[in-house]
């Protein structure tokens, strides 16, 4: 059995386990994932592709 790998934060960096923390796909190109804890997604933190480059609140 292998470990899943822990999803972070793309803004902080922290864990993003728990209520209001969400994944999702890159808006503009969908080739990495975008995470966001639930205090950034509360203060609409500024997050950075790092596939593309993207910015996002």
């Amino acid at each position: 059995m292998t470990a899943r790998p822990e999803l972070q934060c793309t803004s902080c960096g922290n864990a993003i386990p728990g209520p209001g923390a969400t994944h999702f796909p890159c808006p503009s190109c969908g080739n990495a994932t975008v995470g966001r804890c639930a205090r950034c997604r509360d203060q609409s933190v500024m997050y950075r592709c790092p596939a593309c480059g993207f910015e996002g609140p």
